[in-house]
């Protein structure tokens, strides 16, 4: 990502030798997600991280009320295609409450997530014609969990319809993420004492520390003892 970003302030700066140089780097957008853990995360499930793309969003507003229709097309990183459809005032919220429909009866952390700040601002220096509408918006979402703390998801391209798209599914799909590696922690921690594997209760247990600052432990811990036949 920083390799990218440094790529695209680099065509910016050569963009009076050639003409459209900066619509390359933000024609599909830069997103970016909290380090945190994020490495953690995707060691821990290898395959099995979850990583969503936009392919194609339908928006139907009414400009007096405000109400929104969104359909998004994505596409996992096996190839399964997902479609995501909600309503709600504008299109942050029919898109998140869409979201939040679709993954939150299986990941219980999504239910306690709330969306602390939306903004978006406008990187007039990326312009290419003179009025500016075409130039690179930055999408900022900060999502609270249960714990209270912040995590901050952007995306920057020329669409920022895009944008809130996928600062949007950036956000679930940390969570979703997660939420699934603590899981699959718990469970190997399990394993570990079954075996009197001392050194790997040790290392599971450090990990587990450090993923559930990432995700709602109350809901998901209760939700995995149960299934283990736990008090």
């Amino acid at each position: 990502m920083h390799r990218l970003a440094h790529g695209c302030a680099a065509l910016r700066r050569a963009r009076s030798a050639r003409a459209g140089s900066g619509s390359d780097c933000y024609h599909q957008g830069v997103t970016k997600r909290p380090h945190a853990n994020l490495d953690l995360i995707r060691r821990v499930l290898g395959s099995d991280f979850l990583a969503l793309e936009v392919k194609r969003i339908v928006l139907d507003e009414d400009a007096a009320t405000g109400h929104s229709k969104v359909r998004v097309e994505m596409v996992d990183n096996r190839g399964n295609g997902h479609t995501v459809e909600g309503e709600g005032v504008g299109m942050v919220d029919a898109f998140i409450g869409g979201l939040f429909k679709r993954y939150e009866v299986e990941y219980q952390s999504l239910k306690s997530i709330e969306l602390a700040s939306f903004s978006v601002q406008a990187r007039l220096d990326t312009k290419q014609r003179r009025a500016g509408g075409d130039a690179v918006g930055e999408v900022t979402l900060e999502v609270r969990n249960s714990e209270g703390n912040i995590f901050t998801f952007s995306d920057s391209s020329r669409s920022i319809s895009s944008s809130t798209a996928r600062a949007v599914i950036a956000a679930v799909e940390y969570f979703v993420n997660a939420e699934r590696a603590f899981i699959t922690l718990y469970k190997s921690r399990q394993d570990a004492r079954e075996r009197n594997r001392d050194d790997l209760v040790t290392r599971y247990t450090e990990e587990l520390a450090e993923v559930v600052k990432s995700t709602s432990y109350a809901e998901v811990i209760e939700n995995i003892r149960k299934e283990l036949g736990e008090k």
